[in-house]
């Protein structure tokens, strides 16, 4: 017998020490980057839940914290149009978000349509309310609003199309995010908890510290709390099997120990299942190296060594949908989707569906404005690398965190540089008047290779060029052969 639980016992052991990724940073820095992500360049992701009913100016997708907040023009609209918070809560929306109109295929669709070759949804914002049929958070979409599992019906749709699936987490806003110490509201009820957060001292909604997050100033989560958040990833890996999961920045406020056990359950979940998995976060959430990283709203300045990732919106404003969204031009995010792969990035677009699930048409035909200009000139992005150098241009890059807000695009003579195969590209945003494109870098004196020839990329026939000292001067064809942006093969 003793023998026998010997077996038992190194056979355990034997289980334990085959998952391959450990609860620590080092074991945890085994992550590498798959070649689909890298060749996908391309995403699409939609903020849509209980937030999106009200539809109110602005940044919408952060209405369920600032109706709470005395003074925000959110509370002012709130009070206005659904009467007083002590007669209507954040909570009282849920009813309202039924998602009649929601159609998981139509939104893979366009999708596929944009050129996209990763999307899905929101899993769950920071407002506490997850959009799969839960079990350890009764505020779902499963069970309540539209009552339909959002995250299982784009899985199904997503992967019918050969996209890879996303989900995007959120929930650890959900420490403080609500001004859960008003007396006199539905957050401050106990048994609305699981939406609204626990009951904590305002310092909680802090966003940043000047003594850090882990010094005492801001109430750290109770064990109890993290367990929950970490039970919401694993219900979201375990039923849905996402290939690339995203999660929002904050997490640093979450103990060392759960992070890492984030990470090896995602992990070892995925390489059982021989999944090439991607999970990104933000700076500095995790240590370098045990994810990819993502920039909100923002980029690299230069080529990155690793592939990284930047989240943005189709709207300047916000996230979801709101009665006065605006958008960005086609041809902003063309440019901004060249710049990015240029440096080793990938672009994960966010969309802001209609409170009824349907997509406004606007959206729709921006996203297939992008599609259209990618069937084209797809072969210089889809599986493309950085080349030595990422382009040339005057338009410097903002960066930090939501540094785009403030960037107000590219110019006409900005052009970047892709390589795909030994194929070199020169993707200039603009085309100019004088009907010649003068590109620095191939100029004699900057690079040394041969050039033997350049073609425009749905163009029929042959380009007149001449290679200066200073240039490669680019005789262009009487016609565009598309809007936004102009791909020109450099033949060595």
């Amino acid at each position: 017998m003793r023998f026998l639980r010997c077996l038992v016992v190194a056979g355990l052991a034997l289980g334990a020490a085959a998952e391959k990724f450990e609860p620590t940073w080092n074991s945890l820095r085994q992550y590498e980057c798959p070649e689909w992500f890298q060749d996908a360049k391309f995403g699409i992701y939609a903020h849509w839940g209980v937030y999106s009913v009200p539809g109110a100016p602005g940044n919408s997708d952060w209405y369920g914290r600032n109706m709470y907040k005395a003074g925000h023009p959110n509370r002012r609209f709130h009070e206005e149009n659904y009467g007083p918070l002590d007669e209507f809560g954040y909570k009282d929306f849920v009813p309202m978000f039924t998602g009649e109109k929601f159609n998981a295929d139509e939104w893979a669709e366009l999708m596929v349509d944009a050129g996209a070759r990763f999307g899905g949804p929101a899993g769950e914002h920071a407002d506490g309310f997850s959009m799969w049929a839960s079990k350890v958070n009764p505020w779902n979409a499963a069970d309540m609003g539209p009552k339909r599992d959002v995250v299982a019906e784009l899985e199904k749709a997503v992967r019918k199309r050969g996209l890879k699936y996303v989900v995007s987490l959120h929930h650890s806003w959900l420490w403080g995010w609500f001004p859960t110490w008003q007396e006199g509201t539905d957050c401050a009820d106990p048994a609305n908890a699981s939406l609204y957060g626990p009951k904590l001292p305002e310092t909680a909604q802090r966003l940043k510290s000047s003594k850090g997050w882990s010094s005492g100033a801001l109430p750290m989560p109770y064990p109890v709390w993290e367990q929950v958040w970490l039970e919401k990833v694993k219900e979201v890996v375990d039923g849905y099997s996402p290939d690339l999961l995203w999660f929002d920045n904050r997490i640093q406020i979450l103990s060392e120990t759960i992070r890492q056990n984030m990470l090896a359950f995602a992990y070892n979940k995925a390489d059982a299942r021989g999944q090439e998995f991607v999970l990104t976060f933000k700076r500095p959430d995790f240590p370098l190296g045990v994810g990819t990283v993502d920039l909100e709203r923002s980029r690299m300045p230069e080529i990155y060594p690793e592939p990284w990732l930047t989240d943005t919106s189709i709207s300047p404003g916000t996230w979801s949908w709101s009665r006065d969204i605006e958008y960005y031009s086609t041809d902003r995010l063309i440019h901004d989707l060249v710049d990015i792969v240029s440096k080793n990035g990938c672009l994960l677009l966010n969309m802001a569906p209609h409170p009824d699930g349907s997509i406004p048409a606007e959206q729709q035909r921006i996203l297939r404005e992008m599609g259209a200009w990618l069937k084209l000139n797809g072969e210089a992005i889809y599986e493309s690398r950085p080349w030595i150098y990422y382009g040339e241009g005057p338009t410097e890059t903002k960066v930090g965190h939501l540094a785009d807000q403030n960037f107000s695009g590219f110019t006409a003579e900005d052009i970047r540089f892709t390589e795909r195969d030994g194929q070199l590209y020169a993707i200039a945003f603009g085309w100019p008047e004088s009907g010649t494109l003068s590109v620095e870098r191939f100029g004699k004196a900057l690079y040394n290779g041969e050039i033997t020839g350049v073609e425009l990329v749905g163009h029929r026939g042959a380009l007149q060029w001449e290679r200066q000292a200073l240039s490669l001067d680019i005789r262009l064809p009487q016609r565009k052969p598309c809007a936004h942006a102009y791909v020109f093969r450099i033949m060595r």
